[in-house]
């Protein structure tokens, strides 16, 4: 059994900086491709990043590329998201997901395993 855990939302001024964190148990981190997604009350849950196993390729949404950042450290089993010159619009729940599939994962239904989410505010 794999859970994953969120920790670093909070309030931010617009412009301004955050960086979420995920911490993993269970299972064999390293082998799985990991994920961050946001969602908002009445939309669907939107991609927001995603980075491989073994080499560390990332790829993001049009939306936050050149803004946010996802790492992981293998040894930590943890992945972490970068988040810069936020914008009101990236108010949302955060939640961090484990696919056992290999490559770049852009789609929800690809993920097996997620968090509880963390909520990120940002104000005008």
């Amino acid at each position: 059994q794999v859970r994953l855990v969120e920790s670093g939302g909070g309030l931010v001024q617009a412009g301004g900086s955050l960086r979420l964190s995920c911490a993993a148990s269970g299972g064999t981190f390293s082998q799985y491709t990991m994920g961050w997604f946001r969602q908002t009350p009445g939309k669907e849950r939107e991609f927001v990043g995603t980075i491989t196993r073994y080499r560390d390729t990332t790829t993001y949404a049009d939306s936050t590329k050149g803004r946010f950042t996802i790492s992981r450290d293998n040894a930590k089993n943890t992945v972490s998201l970068q988040m810069n010159s936020l914008k009101p619009e990236d108010t949302a729940v955060y939640y961090c997901a484990a696919s056992v599939l290999a490559g770049l994962r852009t789609r929800a239904t690809e993920y097996h395993y997620w968090g509880q989410g963390t909520q990120v505010t940002v104000s005008s």
